[in-house]
């Protein structure tokens, strides 16, 4: 039988030393003891990324520099595809900093140096209002955000164990809520702070919230169980064995559910370009376009819970909403959400101007699908992973979210080549939103067949494999 670790402590043999601490989950049947840094530093680091993001587009529009200090704005579909470039290197890094923490530093040690590159990124944003600053401040963000985005993933996930996995499933929602209620929070904010008091300001203070964020994770060092690296073991288990079909089995998954990134971050660039064109009323206020992307956090704070505890023991009772059916109906709503704007913008083009409330229930669809796609992918990703391949898997499954943005990039950067959203060519206006629409459901159907013959295994980080036949929901109609 297999028998339940003792919780040794001892060094990581990391470069970042840390002695005495535990590197194997810490038993209880409670929440474990390091849960509250981990939540409290991913609102404050969500705030930061999701503030400095909220206002990139409008700032490459609007309040761009040249060196001698001149405007010097971008062009619609240049600001976009610079979006997306970004935020595919934010998704694509994560395999590097999964490669470090799995095989050299450990997650802890990994989190924390990306986290001071992170810090440096923002610091450049605030500082040059040129594209040297923005270039500049966008590689190191995206080397920064993206190098530990599948290390805190993985690092939640790593302080569960027999006792209290669980439990995983409700951590995995509060972090989500933690990322949201920053994200929320930014989003409202800093739109505010570039229209007052300029960029400098505005990039300010999302740094200033990623340095509190590298603070809390630091202060809760000794409550959490630091897993070493697997070093060797990582290697023999991705070459050979569990470890080598696990990703095998994942991968086909991660590509049908890169095409619900290349809609969703559009939330971000085409959609807060489209909302300067409508009546922004709401509510009796007036809001920026880049404010209106608060709705998705906003909403995440209420759905989570209503799905956690509402919708899926509800579809539960009829049939088993097993985890990738969830995945399977999130792609679905995603391609319908992507309707509305289309209709919004036929609106546009014929000279009338839409109110804000379209995009608000694109938004009610959209984050219902990102609810059942990405914190499903989030917890289902950590389960089917060996235990020394934690982080990688976590990066597998980011880089779909940076595939999902490169398709996004190329297709803008064909548009402006070609000339193709000028007005009367196919894809001007509604026409870009449908192709979008299209290419969504299409993969959404294609999804069926290869959910259906997906065989897995789940793993905890202080057990064997567990359920090796799909019982815990990986085998899917």
């Amino acid at each position: 039988m297999h028998q339940q670790p003792k919780n040794p402590k001892c060094r990581t043999g990391s470069w970042f030393r840390t002695p005495n601490y535990p590197t194997a989950p810490i038993p209880t049947t409670g929440l474990p003891p390091g849960i509250p840094y981990i939540i409290g530093n991913e609102a404050a680091e969500r705030f930061s990324f999701y503030g400095m993001r909220a206002i990139l587009v409008i700032f490459m529009t609007q309040y761009l520099l040249s060196p001698d200090g001149h405007a010097s704005p971008m062009a619609e579909s240049e600001a976009k595809f610079y979006y997306h470039v970004f935020n595919a290197g934010v998704y694509f890094f994560p395999i590097l900093g999964a490669l470090l923490a799995d095989i050299l530093w450990g997650k802890y040690a990994t989190i924390l140096a990306l986290s001071l590159v992170y810090c440096l990124g923002h610091v450049a944003l605030a500082w040059d209002e040129t594209r040297l600053g923005l270039f500049a401040g966008l590689a190191l963000i995206s080397l920064g955000s993206g190098g530990i985005k599948s290390c805190v993933s993985a690092h939640v996930g790593d302080q569960f164990g027999r006792q209290n996995h669980h439990r995983l499933s409700e951590v995995f929602s509060w972090f989500y809520l933690a990322i949201n209620l920053g994200a929320a929070g930014s989003t409202l904010l800093t739109p505010t702070l570039l229209r007052r008091y300029g960029p400098g300001l505005a990039f300010a203070v999302p740094g200033l919230l990623m340095g509190l964020a590298t603070l809390v994770f630091f202060m809760g060092r000794a409550r959490f169980a630091h897993i070493p690296p697997g070093r060797r073991k990582f290697i023999r288990d991705l070459t050979g064995g569990d470890g080598i079909k696990a990703v095998f089995r994942l991968i086909p998954l991660y590509l049908f559910v890169a095409m619900f990134w290349a809609l969703f971050d559009q939330s971000g660039s085409a959609w807060v370009l489209q909302a300067e064109r409508m009546d922004r009323r709401w509510l009796g206020w007036e809001w920026d376009s880049s404010q209106i992307q608060a709705v998705n956090p906003l909403l995440i704070l209420v759905l989570v819970p209503a799905f956690t505890y509402g919708v899926y023991p509800i579809c539960q009772r009829f049939f088993d909403f097993t985890p990738l059916r969830r995945i399977g109906t999130g792609l679905v709503l995603a391609g319908l959400s992507f309707s509305l704007p289309a209709v919004a913008e036929q609106m546009i083009q014929a000279g009338g101007r839409p109110g804000i409330e379209w995009q608000l229930a694109a938004y009610g669809i959209i984050t219902s699908a990102e609810i059942l796609v990405s914190i499903t992918c989030l917890e289902f990703s950590y389960t089917q992973a060996p235990p020394t391949m934690k982080s990688l898997v976590m990066g597998l499954y980011l880089l779909s979210v940076s595939l999902g943005n490169v398709f996004t990039a190329v297709v803008n950067q064909a548009i402006r080549l070609t000339g193709a959203d000028q007005p009367g060519a196919i894809l001007a206006g509604a026409g870009y939103y449908w192709l979008f629409t299209i290419c969504m459901l299409a993969v959404a159907a294609s999804f069926v067949p290869v959910a259906t013959f997906y065989r897995g295994r789940t793993y905890l980080q202080d057990e064997t494999t567990t359920n090796p036949t799909g019982d815990d929901g990986s085998r899917q109609r």
